[in-house]
């Protein structure tokens, strides 16, 4: 594995992104603390990666304005507000659906405030990766956030999409749907714009 993530890294390098890995979430957090300067505008995007790696936290308590989406209380339009920062934040920090050993990032969005910030607008993404999604091609990519990811993430959300039910993608077109936007990152522009930390162990789905 570690021979596959340092190929991965140097792959993202060819692309025009930054790799790092870490062994565990003190080691993550230790890096995001550099990498993250106090002060600054801080978005995020829906990950449980983030969540059970203790970023969240890390966010709330530490000198950033941080554009917090899962305060409660929020209403529709209070969150497409903060969905609309995100695209002039300093950092924007997110997990990924999968990455490819040839170094390219893959997600599937449901309404697009979760990968759209990643393609453009906020000065540093910050992309946070379990080596569980870590895969051989586009293709297993495509696949694994299909048949795996989105089944469980909808059932995270409370949908009522025939995946919850079936455990597997469908191809459906339920109105809950939130397999909507399919997107290939495959570099940068900005050299280094995007930097994607890997943590060793198995996160989000």
């Amino acid at each position: 594995m570690y021979e596959k993530i340092k190929k991965t890294i140097l792959n993202l390098q060819k692309n025009n992104m930054e790799g790092y890995f870490v062994e565990s979430s003190e080691e993550l957090l230790k890096l995001l603390a550099v990498l993250i300067n106090n002060g600054e505008k801080v978005g995020c995007g829906d990950s449980v990666t983030l969540e059970e790696t203790g970023v969240f936290k890390f966010l709330r308590n530490g000198c950033f304005t941080f554009y917090d989406k899962y305060q409660s209380g929020l209403t529709s339009d209070e969150k497409r507000v903060l969905y609309l920062k995100n695209f002039d934040a300093d950092t924007f920090i997110t997990g990924t659906n999968a990455i490819t050993v040839d170094g390219q990032l893959f997600n599937i969005d449901g309404n697009g405030s979760r990968v759209a910030p990643v393609i453009y607008g906020p000065k540093q993404v910050i992309i946070v990766v379990g080596t569980n999604k870590l895969v051989d091609t586009v293709e297993d990519a495509v696949y694994r956030t299909r048949q795996i990811a989105a089944p469980l993430d909808a059932k995270r959300l409370n949908k009522d999409t025939p995946c919850v039910k079936l455990g597997k993608c469908v191809n459906c077109r339920h109105k809950q749907r939130i397999c909507n936007d399919f997107v290939l990152i495959s570099g940068q522009f900005i050299k280094n714009r995007i930097k994607v930390i890997f943590i060793n162990g198995n996160y989000g789905y």
